[in-house]
């Protein structure tokens, strides 16, 4: 089987229990979860699932019709890279007398774009968003320069290169069905 990096994107109702339900989905069909991020979206009351998993696209689809099928999920799709635009963030602790002591650590910064957020006498904040391998490299350069205490990253967020979001759609043409019914029974 080709697998391939795939970016699923639920929309849901804020209910307890459902993240357990999404990923159960995944569990059940023994696939790791490479990330993910749930916030709410720019619907109230909706939020947002992105979650990001390594599997082909057969598999991709048959755990798409599954989320879809939960009763508090309002749509879910999954993407390919080249269909969504997508960012994380990662925040890298180095220690402050290496930074002092080695210019290339600056450099390094410098050259991903990062920016130093907190500075003082033991440690240093380092910030870097964007893309995924990006986020890596930056670690490997600082990790060769033995100056890493800690590293963590989010889970990507992603939104969509089409000119139009599903769910809007979705709920536009939810609440125009309503209507009409509403009207039928007056």
């Amino acid at each position: 089987m080709d697998k391939k990096l795939y970016t699923i994107i639920v929309h849901s109702e804020n209910f307890a229990g459902l993240l357990n339900q999404v990923t159960a989905v995944f569990t059940r069909r023994q696939i790791n979860i490479e990330s993910l991020n749930v916030s709410a979206s720019s619907i109230k009351g909706v939020h947002k699932y992105t979650i990001t998993a390594w599997t082909d696209k057969d598999t991709i689809e048959k755990v798409t019709k599954q989320i879809t099928k939960k009763i508090d999920v309002l749509q879910a799709h999954y993407f390919t890279d080249d269909e969504i635009y997508q960012h994380e963030i990662a925040l890298y602790k180095i220690t402050t007398p290496t930074l002092e002591e080695k210019p290339e650590v600056s450099k390094v910064i410098r050259k991903y774009n990062a920016r130093i957020v907190e500075v003082n006498a033991v440690f240093a904040i380092v910030e870097k968003n964007g893309m995924s391998e990006e986020i890596t490299n930056l670690y490997e350069e600082l990790r060769r320069l033995d100056c890493v205490l800690q590293f963590v990253r989010s889970g990507r967020v992603a939104i969509t290169t089409s000119c139009f979001e599903r769910v809007n759609e979705y709920l536009a043409d939810r609440e125009a069905k309503y209507r009409q019914s509403k009207q039928q029974e007056s």
